[in-house]
């Protein structure tokens, strides 16, 4: 079975499946075609994390595919001359937004360990497509006139425009001949055909123009590595839950499941506005912890240990009262040193799919751009990312504290992704889940996991309910689509919901086991399907 954002990618991915291939096999179809047919999401030039469920070892491997910050990156790349900030448009749209990409790499590695058929044979069905034309997909289409800052970009206009001057719309036939030649490179030369060579020289010269010019070199990009380990897991009520460590999303994810560990939000379901409270201020309490402690552990202390502790999460979890306070202020896991206040700005241009395959592996990866369309820098047929805005744009709080987040070079910035595994305490694979969203990924990734293990939802169900995204002081949700009486009653309780979170909208995709076979979930708000056979 496949479930991502986009039918021709989950069509892709399941002729690599019919052919005899893995689920890592199938995961380099799906990416080359959601890169065509999704760019505003993810593609060649972002990057990726990857979660690999082993079903003979039942192991479950964390790949990190995350770009990485330029040799030449510095801490006030984003300030402008003077001293303050850059707009998040203009910094977008410069030459320093763009980190090496890593997807493709990522990629390659773990096919290399998991595949069973040859890489150059997973690209066919995205270079038809890309070379004979493939139908604008709604979600494509709805991007293209959208007011985000790429949408002036010269490059998003020139690919977007058709002969007679006005914008492609749904269904409209869009080819890109450029993207095709791009994979052929690829197929016949792995990664390299991506970070040496040609296009790597064109990815170079790309971002070195403009006012504001990047730094990236082919050093850069040649010497990329993706990092592969043991995935982070921890036990969750009669499950295990597996995600990717830092710099990803990965932590926060698990640490919010360890503090609802400590409610009874199982005995409240979707229908309770008790269930949705217990949710909220779990949320609440996770992520004023990510904000101030996550980033790249390769540069910050990431206290990740003391943020699991089970003495912790349940210290976390006695702040939640019978009715919502302020905003939670961070805690102080042990193995915490001194950290600023983050000021990253957080839009999403991502998507997320799971594959679960013929022996019972699976895949769950999140794999981005950054933002719509990147950096709006295209380049032999795909766009660049703009992921190094996912860094605090001030390298200090005002009291001088360093930000976890911060830029430097070589590092990753921090990421919400967390593409999830569950098993059972036998480590049987139990369900593989994911979301795109920016920052609102961890809590559509714990909605769907409390939705899945606590309220017992068929997986379609848990991602298409609502959706609610506790942060701060703010509680951004999806109003219209809670049933009736739970608006009225977290209301009761403090949580005053209102439309919108300031995130991209959730995409999540998922796979769980049943005594009835495989059964998916395609989040209603994108493109996407899940299919088997």
């Amino acid at each position: 079975m496949v479930a991502a954002a986009n039918p021709m990618a989950v069509d892709a991915g399941l002729n690599v499946l019919r052919r005899g291939g893995s689920a890592a096999d199938a995961a380099v179809a799906v990416q080359a075609v959601l890169g065509l047919v999704e760019p505003q999401s993810s593609g060649l030039g972002g990057g990726a994390f990857m979660t690999y469920y082993d079903a003979k070892t039942r192991q479950v491997t964390a790949y990190n595919g995350r770009e990485k910050a330029p040799a030449g990156a510095t801490p006030d790349m984003f300030l402008g001359p003077d001293g303050k900030p850059m707009s998040f448009g203009q910094a977008v749209l410069s030459g320093r937004s763009a980190g090496v990409p890593g997807a493709i790499a990522m990629l390659s590695l773990a096919q290399s360990q998991h595949g069973k058929l040859p890489w150059n044979s997973l690209f066919s069905d995205a270079q038809r497509l890309a070379d004979q034309g493939f139908p604008v997909p709604k979600r494509m289409a709805a991007s293209i006139v959208s007011r985000a800052p790429q949408n002036s970009a010269p490059d998003v206009v020139a690919y977007f425009t058709k002969p007679d001057g006005t914008k492609y719309q749904v269904g409209d036939t869009l080819k890109n001949p450029a993207y095709a030649a791009t994979l052929r490179k690829i197929a016949a030369e792995g990664p390299k055909g991506l970070l040496e060579g040609q296009v790597a020289q064109d990815i170079v010269a790309r971002l070195h123009q403009g006012d504001i010019p990047g730094s990236m070199t082919l050093q850069d990009l040649a010497g990329y590595r993706p990092e592969a380990g043991p995935a982070l897991c921890r036990p969750y009520r009669i499950y295990v839950v597996c995600a990717p460590p830092a710099p990803s999303g990965g932590p926060s994810v698990l640490e919010g499941l360890g503090i609802l560990q400590h409610t009874d939000i199982a005995a409240h379901g979707p229908t309770d506005p008790q269930g949705w409270y217990l949710f909220s201020q779990a949320s609440r309490l996770t992520y004023a912890d990510r904000d101030r402690y996550m980033g790249d552990p390769d540069f910050v202390t990431v206290p990740t240990e003391g943020l699991l502790d089970p003495a912790y999460l349940a210290e976390r979890a006695k702040l939640i009262g019978p009715s919502a306070g302020p905003a939670p202020a961070p805690g102080r896991p042990r193995g915490v040193g001194a950290r600023g206040a983050d000021h990253t700005l957080e839009p999403g241009g991502t998507t997320h799919m799971v594959i679960v395959d013929a022996e019972g592996n699976a895949v769950s990866m999140t794999t981005t751009v950054e933002s719509i369309f990147g950096d709006g820098r295209m380049v032999d047929g795909f766009f660049l990312n703009n992921q190094l805005t996912d860094f605090s744009f001030s390298p200090k709080d005002p009291d001088g504290a360093p930000a976890a987040n911060a830029v430097a070079p070589g590092k990753r910035p921090r990421s919400a992704m967390a593409p999830a595994i569950v098993l059972d305490r036998q480590g049987r694979l139990v369900a593989a889940v994911g979301s795109p969203g920016g920052p609102a990924i961890v809590a559509y990734n714990l909605k769907a996991l409390v939705a899945l293990l606590d309220w017992k939802l068929p997986m379609q169900d848990a991602v298409a309910l609502p959706n609610l995204i506790a942060r701060g002081d703010a509680y951004g949700a999806e109003v219209e689509k809670f049933p009736p009486g739970v608006v009225a009653g977290l209301a009761a309780k403090g949580v005053i919901l209102k439309p919108g979170n300031g995130a991209e909208g959730s995409g999540l995709h998922g796979i769980e086991e049943t005594p009835n076979g495989l059964r998916g979930g395609a989040d209603p708000r994108r493109d996407g399907v899940a299919r088997g056979f």
